[in-house]
């Protein structure tokens, strides 16, 4: 997975389509994501005491890798990334400009 929690990115796809964020955390085995402010859906929740009152939550649910770029750290775009390894260290490089990112 080349992309990881809090690496900013950008949304290419879906109802957010065009929007950055960062990202809140990552799921490598199924290749999801949850971006800060994207993919918000609505939770309903029941009144825990006597006397409360019920609410309605917004919370963020995953979004696919396949629909967010990484953005740049130094150029700033929306770019794809490779991946250079030097002995045991691994680098991702941007595509655009070929600075780490």
């Amino acid at each position: 997975m080349k992309i990881k929690k809090d690496d900013q990115v950008l949304i290419i796809a879906g109802k957010d389509k065009g929007r950055k964020g960062k990202i809140l955390e990552a799921f490598p085995k199924t290749d999801k994501l949850i971006v800060e402010g994207m993919n918000m859906r609505k939770k309903h929740v029941k009144p825990k005491k006597s006397g409360e009152k019920g609410q309605i939550v917004h919370l963020p649910t995953a979004i696919d890798i396949s629909n967010v770029k990484l953005i740049c750290k130094n150029c700033g775009k929306a770019t794809r990334t490779r991946c250079k390894i030097e002995g045991k260290e691994k680098y991702r490089i941007c595509k655009k400009c070929g600075k780490e990112t």
